[in-house]
């Protein structure tokens, strides 16, 4: 007997879950077992990145491929954020001109693994991915309809 023919959206809406929750939790581990107090932009970005596990993980039950345009607008709020953060780690002219960003400074690098890689980066890297998924579901839920 044939198979049915998997939906692609599938493994994209689950890609797009499962890398929200890996930073998730990679920002508790962070805060929480690291005890590395979080910035303001860094709370902006956990308010961007923490629904996106609700939702997407609702929307993988389900399999409600709509969910990708919020996702797509939430991921791309939460890479601009990321970007402005890392921005003003890692270029000078950025740095001087930073506003007070609390307790914490914002741009604070608790790590800097190879001379790059900061948590607004990783926080970055993990946007563009659920943003790109996101792109390409609704792309071919736009197909199918």
């Amino acid at each position: 007997m044939k198979q049915p023919k998997k939906d692609s959206r599938e493994s994209y809406l689950f890609g797009a879950w499962a890398i929200s929750v890996i930073a998730m939790f990679g920002s508790l581990y962070f805060s929480e077992i690291r005890q590395y107090e979080p910035c303001e932009l860094c709370w902006y970005q956990r308010i961007l990145m923490y629904p996106l596990v609700l939702i997407l993980g609702i929307a993988t039950v389900k399999k409600d491929y709509r969910i990708s345009f919020y996702a797509m607008i939430m991921s791309a709020l939460g890479a601009l954020i990321a970007l402005y953060h890392y921005s003003l780690q890692k270029i000078p002219f950025m740095a001087d001109n930073a506003y007070s960003c609390g307790r914490i400074p914002c741009t604070g690098q608790y790590i800097n693994w190879l001379g790059f890689i900061t948590i607004p980066f990783l926080a970055l890297v993990a946007f563009i991915i659920i943003f790109i998924l996101s792109l390409i579901m609704w792309k071919q839920t736009k197909e199918a309809e």
